[in-house]
């Protein structure tokens, strides 16, 4: 019967990671597959790689968070419902076409565990909100502050070719296949290339350090797995959801994102893997969908705001108009002094955020752990 419990948690805990790699590889490949830096094959071959390693890493921290800070212990039977209401928190959110955040639903889930057996560690929840409030302003802010003094001098300094054509191609010496610069490609984007490459890679290692633990955490916690066979279950898991579910995610991404320009993508996934990286250092699980949105907004915003000088922004004489267009606005002298540049240089076709989106994505980070904690808290009080 125990082994059979078993095999049925490792089951919801698959299915769980399954859905995260769906997810979390669209976000962290979804630019380098659009600008046609690597295949979905590599692409997924690599979110597993370095899932593993910042699961086998950093993961660590958030799986002891999850599994043992805030409530001591599970039985095997709690684990598993556990993790089925994570699995179908992630659903419902998936058929509304939310990123949810899968951390966050994790905690919820585990957190009404814990309300119904009276064995929660409130401060230690506590302090996991503290920093839910807090990393979203901060990478609003960060994101704002290089939006505003530092992205139009790196948009005119520093551009992203992009030939047709392949980026490399390969010839054959004897039996070996030798890389070589594909037609039109040029050094510079070659490096550009490759620093898209080394920043997904970054990506898919803050993912794997945040999100493993969603995954395997509270069969850890209940004695269940030990660390090391649970982070290889959750790493296979969200593998088998990179190269299976993912493709149409990268591919959604990939074609989405290629609105935003490509430098300000790369800038977006360094801030939001930095984010989502140290809270996982100090075992904080938190969504990397998250952070990515709001530091989107916060670059945007900052950059929209060069138009006016700040005591006109904190009067509210000046209007912003966030866009696409905002993030791609140069000058062939280079960007104009802070409330000088002016406004007609910066169109606004093709807006950077919908505000009832984000009202309905913010809606739903409050919501679905919300959710989660009330079903789990309900279940367990009465079973």
């Amino acid at each position: 019967m125990v082994s059979l419990l078993l095999a049925l948690g490792v089951l919801v805990a698959t299915f769980v990671g399954f859905n995260i790699g769906g997810s979390s590889t669209g976000v962290a490949w979804g630019p380098a597959v659009g600008a046609e830096v690597v295949n979905k094959t590599v692409a997924a071959g690599l979110m597993t790689v370095f899932v593993f390693v910042g699961g086998w890493t950093l993961g660590r921290n958030v799986i002891d968070t999850l599994g043992g800070d805030l409530v001591p212990e599970f039985s095997l039977t709690a684990a598993t419902v556990i993790l089925a209401f994570i699995g179908l928190g992630m659903l419902v959110a998936n058929i509304y076409g939310v990123p949810v955040s899968t951390s966050m639903t994790a905690v919820g889930a585990i957190s009404g565990y814990g309300f119904a057996t009276n064995t929660l560690d409130r401060a230690a929840l506590g302090g996991i909100v503290v920093w839910w409030l807090i990393a979203p302003i901060v990478g609003f802010w960060v994101g704002s502050l290089i939006g505003r003094y530092i992205y139009p001098y790196l948009e005119h300094r520093i551009s992203i070719p992009e030939s047709e054509g392949p980026l490399l191609t390969y010839r054959w010496a004897a039996i070996v296949p030798v890389p070589q610069l594909g037609p039109g490609t040029t050094i510079r984007e070659l490096y550009s290339a490759i620093l898209v490459l080394l920043i997904a890679c970054y990506m898919s290692f803050s993912a794997g350090a945040s999100n493993v633990a969603n995954a395997v955490a509270p069969l850890v916690g209940g004695g269940s797995l030990d660390i090391e066979p649970a982070v290889l279950l959750g790493t296979v898991a969200i593998g088998i959801g990179a190269f299976t579910i993912a493709r149409r995610t990268m591919e959604s991404v990939g074609n989405d994102i290629t609105d935003l320009p490509m430098l300000a993508a790369m800038v977006v996934m360094v801030v939001a893997s930095t984010i989502t990286t140290f809270l996982s250092w100090i075992g904080i699980p938190m969504s990397l969908a998250m952070a990515t949105i709001m530091t989107i907004i916060g670059l945007g915003w900052g950059r929209a705001t060069r138009t006016a000088t700040v005591p006109e922004l904190v009067t509210g004489e000046a209007e912003t108009n966030i866009s696409v267009d905002t993030l791609a606005a140069e000058t062939d002298d280079g960007p104009s002094p802070i409330g000088e540049e002016d406004p007609g240089e910066i169109t606004t076709a093709t807006q950077l955020f919908n505000p009832g989106t984000v009202v309905r994505f913010v809606s739903f980070w409050i919501l679905g752990p919300s959710m989660a904690t009330l079903l789990s808290f309900s279940f367990f009080t009465v079973f």
